[in-house]
């Protein structure tokens, strides 16, 4: 079986998580036996994600518990690349906005309340309100950096659509007059980590999400193919809005191995 045309010479696949592997606590249909068929391939597999609600630890533990097989260097969260930031930068106090559990990345660095190097914002979920945001303001007009996991304005969960950390983080830019740099997708930073532990280049790679902004968007920007799929965040109005043509459109990710050719 040969691949659809527009997906010749791919070597490398990256998978983004939410809507496209799950939807909250269920495995998407078909997506065990296609993640063992694109292993089985001889795809080089990373699973991306921007998700910010649980430490890397925990997201690992939570796609083996779905029957997912994957190894931990395969797994790349915007938590990675925050760290390598901070670390590079010389950052070692930092105002930590995001749920408890994902602090744990940070492990070695300090977290302050005051006066920090940087302000990392990841999702706090329904734990967003004026005080934690108002802290933020503080700090980051007091003059720390704003670091932002990602930057999504929208996720789907078990009950429908929520707003993600993009809509806190950029209040806290229209109060400062801040600009967030933004490690998570759509960054092309995100995108140079991951094919730099595949050792492939971008026109070996396709990236394949429900997200038309970070995960299409972004992988093109970056020179990468995209592949979206109809389901997690997926609506046909939100693709006509953003202008952005993917590489190829799939009703789920259990269509992939067909468009790449394995049988």
């Amino acid at each position: 079986m040969k691949p659809d045309s527009e997906l010749e010479g791919i070597t490398a696949l990256l998978v983004d998580l939410d809507g496209v592997l799950y939807v909250g606590e269920e495995p998407l249909p078909g997506v065990i036996d296609a993640v063992a068929k694109l292993r089985a391939a001889g795809l080089g597999l990373r699973f991306v994600t921007n998700t910010t609600a649980r430490s890397r630890r925990a997201t690992l533990e939570k796609l083996v518990g779905l029957g997912i097989e994957l190894e931990a260097e395969e797994l790349i969260t915007p938590a990675v690349l925050a760290r390598r930031r901070c670390e590079e930068s010389g950052y070692r106090h930092l105002g930590l906005i995001m749920d408890a559990a994902v602090k744990e990345d940070f492990a070695g660095l300090e977290e302050v309340d005051e006066a920090p190097d940087a302000v990392i914002m990841g999702d706090l979920g329904s734990d967003f309100g004026f005080e934690i945001l108002n802290a933020a303001f503080r700090m980051v007009f007091g003059g720390a950096e704003l670091i932002a996991l990602q930057k999504n304005r929208f996720w789907r969960t078990g009950d429908g659509l929520s707003l993600d950390a993009g809509p806190f983080v950029a209040a806290i830019e229209y109060a400062t007059g801040a600009t967030a740099e933004v490690v998570g997708k759509p960054s092309p930073a995100f995108f140079e980590l991951v094919l730099d532990s595949l050792g492939v280049g971008p026109e070996e790679a396709a990236m394949i999400g429900d997200d038309i902004e970070s995960d299409i968007g972004g992988a093109i920007d970056s020179g990468l193919r995209a592949l979206l799929v109809r389901t997690g965040k997926y609506e046909e109005r939100f693709v006509a809005d953003s202008g952005i043509t993917p590489t190829l459109m799939l009703d789920s990710i259990a269509d992939a191995p067909r468009a790449l050719g394995i049988a």
